[in-house]
């Protein structure tokens, strides 16, 4: 009998693919899965259609199209002041694999690595398939700030990296300036490598401005920011990421990216390079109009009685179960509401490795008006039938 690596042997279907699964299964509509039921952007894919035609669609250079590069340099460049060449940026296949490549580029077999819980599911598997040791620091609803003494106490001898993900999936939080530079600090003290997945850097509300943790003093030169075009302009399935650093580690990271995916279709880099040079309207109508469908599940779930946790970010809203007067777990929630209610949504306590609250669940509203109105009525109706 063949024997499976049991870091996948053991391993359960994602709860994304799961609640997916169950939503096309029962035809609920599907809050739970993130990403947009709009096609895209217009010009981009008229772009990358533009690019089949009339450009190359042999392999492109392995860390990524001039082209792409140079223009994620200049995307940072006129966003957040940051000062990237061309030799700090490698193209990946999706944010997904800047991560695997990050930690397989930085991660020797004993070393630890933080991972704040609630956390995107792919990281401790990936640090673990590394020979590598997840440590846990847990956030905690309603703001799910970071807590510095605990993330001090985590780190010991044997901790070479921190994964951070800001703004935070799930919970649609942002750090702070302070907690920014409290963590900086703490990483150039103890000599720690930061993997900031900051791939919803561009998915902020309410006038809020991002700032990468790479930007903070020391951590230039130990700092890898992933980002995603699939985040920044709503095209999930082009799966086009990068990894910035410094250049002897962007080297690094590059040699890993290249026996992963070695490179990423070219018609979509040429196409998300033509997207990352829009003007700053154009990125702020797009924001714009995810805000409009971020207050109008706000509202629809809150005149349904739901207590809906702050949001500042992400595609994403939490609710809180119990303050919302409802005696379920998060994920029994979530099972009955995709069956019972015809909506399909995340139990955030399934991003949580150890213990986690049990009664936060998460919906995407990165959909359309009448998609959100009838979620929230299904989801009232459901509410009712709860009391």
């Amino acid at each position: 009998m063949v024997r499976i690596n049991p870091i996948y042997a053991e391993m359960e279907t994602t709860i994304f693919e799961h609640m997916s699964g169950l939503a096309r299964q029962l035809g609920a509509i599907n809050l739970g899965q993130g990403f947009p039921d709009e096609q895209g952007p217009p010009e981009l894919i008229e772009a990358a259609a533009r690019a089949l035609r009339e450009k190359s669609n042999q392999y492109p250079p392995g860390a990524g199209l001039p082209e792409l590069r140079d223009a994620i340099c200049g995307f940072y460049a006129r966003r957040q002041g940051l000062e990237f060449s061309r030799e700090q940026v490698i193209v990946t296949s999706g944010a997904t694999e800047a991560i695997a490549a990050s930690v397989l580029a930085l991660v020797d077999p004993g070393d630890e690595v933080i991972l704040f819980q609630p956390a995107y599911d792919a990281y401790a598997p990936m640090v673990r398939r590394a020979g590598g040791v997840a440590v846990s620091v847990p956030l905690s609803p309603p703001h799910w700030r970071y807590p510095i003494n605990k993330l001090e106490q985590a780190i010991t001898a044997r901790t070479k990296l921190l994964m951070f993900n800001d703004p935070l999936n799930p919970a649609g939080t942002v750090a702070g300036e302070a907690e920014l530079a409290q963590i900086a600090r703490l990483c150039v003290r103890h000599g720690l490598t930061a993997v900031c997945d900051e791939v919803w850097e561009d998915v902020r509300f309410d006038g809020l401005v991002h700032r990468s943790l790479l930007d903070f003093p020391g951590m230039s030169d130990r700092a890898v920011k992933i980002g995603s075009a699939g985040k920044i302009f709503g095209l999930t399935g082009w799966k086009v990421g990068w990894m910035c650093a410094a250049p002897e580690m962007a080297e690094a990271l590059g040699r890993a990216h290249q026996f992963l995916t070695y490179a990423t279709p070219p018609a979509l880099q040429w196409a998300v390079a033509e997207g990352l040079a829009k003007p700053q309207a154009w990125f702020a109508e797009q924001r714009a109009n995810w805000a409009a469908s971020r207050r109008r599940l706000s509202r629809g779930l809150t005149e349904a009685d739901f207590d809906v946790l702050p949001n500042a970010a992400t595609w994403f809203l939490c609710v809180d179960l119990a303050a919302s007067g409802i005696a379920l777990t998060d994920r029994e929630f979530s099972e009955r509401a995709v069956r019972e209610a015809g909506v399909a949504s995340i139990p955030v306590s399934a991003l949580f490795e150890g213990e986690a609250p049990a009664g936060v669940v998460r919906f995407c509203f990165a959909k359309g008006d009448a998609v959100l109105d009838e979620a929230a009525e299904r989801l009232a109706a459901f509410r009712r039938a709860l009391a």
